[in-house]
């Protein structure tokens, strides 16, 4: 019986089906289909193969070490043998006249150095290396160690003089400037003023000045899964409105991955908003998987392709409840979760989610 039959097997006597291994496993179920009929050509490697039968094995209650080892005999190749310690020995030491070798390495035969004799004529019988050499001499004795040069205390004690007197020097600069009697505000029933640290800008009553208008929540019309080539490409298709539907328990999730960085796969993946009609957002909060360590941007723009899409926002080593502020707002159709790279989670795989989606701005 094969690596496919023996986790058939298994996981007809737990009593799941292929979409329920699906589900624990974050697996598509055409790959697990291929994989209970020994064939791994939609795996993507060895490397994602073995990931694959490892995960499906744990859910269906069967060890995946004995199915990992026949996979490795089936379809990787032999290693070489290591190089034994005398050949790996002979590899590495010197050859050159007057050298002798120990434990690996080579000394001067004699002291083999400029210095005074006097300090380094006690050598050990014992290891045949000359007293008063260190480690760093025996493997360059040509180049004699030097001393370490400190700074004379005068000139430490001048810097420290000098940097005191710039710092009171800045400090009179700014606390006389921001004494001036211009920065303090008067009140004026016909008018409103606009009040900084240096000046009052007064602007009478009807002179046309903008106010801008408060944010308000804003309500994406449609999630759809993202990945670099488009929505023909994201991760869990058919989860992507569940990060939208107004529910914290419900969420979806990125496909695992064997590395942070996609496996070397994919330069990222993600989620598309769309707004029905072009916003100004200014601000967001997005609640993730609880695992950290991953990276995490925000693009905006009026087509959904990658490219059209720039960077508006970002979080380094997300977790949990993540809020983004979008220092420049302009106004774009949709919106762009995008993960360039992925925190850990608990089986050693690389995976996130976006449980929810709250965004703010103008329309």
């Amino acid at each position: 019986m094969g690596i496919g039959g023996a986790l058939t097997e298994a996981r007809t006597e737990a009593g799941l089906t292929v979409a329920q291994v699906s589900e624990r496993t974050r697996i598509r179920e055409t790959i697990i289909r291929g994989i209970e009929h020994d064939d791994y050509s939609a795996c993507g490697g060895n490397y994602y193969a073995r990931g694959h039968i490892r995960a499906i094995a744990r859910v269906v209650g069967t060890d995946p070490v004995p199915r990992i080892e026949e996979y490795d005999a089936a379809h990787l190749p032999p290693q070489p043998e290591p190089a034994s310690p005398e050949e790996d020995t002979d590899r590495y030491s010197w050859r050159l006249p007057g050298w002798q070798r120990i434990t690996g390495t080579t000394i001067p035969a004699g002291n083999g150095h400029s210095g005074p004799p006097a300090a380094r004529n006690d050598a050990d019988p014992g290891t045949g290396v000359p007293g008063g050499i260190t480690a760093a001499e025996a493997f360059r004795p040509w180049m004699p160690l030097e001393p370490k040069r400190r700074l004379p205390k005068a000139t430490v004690a001048l810097g420290l003089m000098l940097l005191a007197a710039i710092g009171v020097l800045t400090y009179l600069l700014v606390s006389g400037g921001s004494s001036s009697p211009q920065a303090q505000a008067s009140h004026h029933t016909t008018g409103r003023h606009v009040v900084s640290s240096r000046r009052v800008v007064h602007h009478p009553a009807g002179s046309g000045a903008a106010i801008q208008p408060a944010s308000v929540p804003l309500t994406p019309v449609s999630a759809a899964a993202f990945g670099p080539d488009g929505t023909s490409q994201g991760d869990d298709p058919q989860q992507a409105s569940l990060a939208i539907d107004g529910s914290d328990s419900t969420a979806w999730r990125t496909d695992w991955y064997a590395t942070a960085n996609f496996g070397g796969l994919y330069s990222g993946t993600g989620l598309l908003l769309d707004m029905g009609k072009p916003v100004t957002v200014t601000g967001a909060r997005i609640l993730l998987g609880a695992a950290a360590g991953g990276r995490l941007e925000l693009r905006a723009g009026n087509s959904p392709s990658l490219a059209d899409l720039p960077v508006v926002a970002s979080a380094h080593l997300p977790g949990g409840a993540v809020t983004l502020s979008v220092d420049s707002p302009a106004k774009a159709r949709f919106l762009l979760i995008w993960f360039t790279r992925l925190p850990a989670d608990s089986s050693g795989t690389y995976q996130d989610s976006i449980a929810s989606v709250s965004l703010s701005g103008t329309t």
